[in-house]
């Protein structure tokens, strides 16, 4: 919100509920309530700079659309070889508007540039959790 000298900086709470929002509309209220339940004195500061950080800041900075983070998010998953984290993100992907194909493409892509063995475990990887985001998708029904 913009004072007479100039743009105002969003609070911390606000950078929060901000990255809370786009966390539940990229992951789901599902995932995020999950994560949410897990949440102890020990995690509560690691959820909560990932919830500001990662979502509030970057992920609502309006420079790349949701679709393109998406990719590069994948991108890396396969890159560092965080499996887990690729699942997730396979599924984020299709809400952000990625097509199968698209996500296909960037497995490809990433076989050149990570690793062939890595996108091997990508496509496994993929190919299960779109498996899983079509019956999440068909019990929602």
């Amino acid at each position: 919100m913009p004072t007479a000298s100039g743009p105002r900086e969003a609070s911390r709470d606000e950078v929060r509920e901000a990255g809370m929002t786009v966390r539940r509309q990229v992951l789901s209220d599902a995932h995020v309530d999950r994560a949410n339940a897990k949440v102890d004195d020990f995690t509560s500061d690691f959820q909560d700079l990932i919830t500001r950080y990662a979502w509030g800041e970057i992920w609502t900075r309006p420079g790349l659309e949701r679709r393109m983070r998406s990719a590069i998010t994948l991108t890396a998953m396969i890159a560092d070889g965080h499996e887990a984290e690729l699942a997730m993100h396979v599924k984020a992907a299709l809400r952000n508007g990625l097509t199968r194909d698209e996500i296909k493409e960037v497995l490809l892509q990433s076989a050149i540039y990570c690793s062939v063995p890595s996108a091997n475990t990508a496509f496994s990887v993929a190919s299960q959790a779109l498996a899983e985001y079509d019956a999440e998708e068909a019990n929602a029904d």
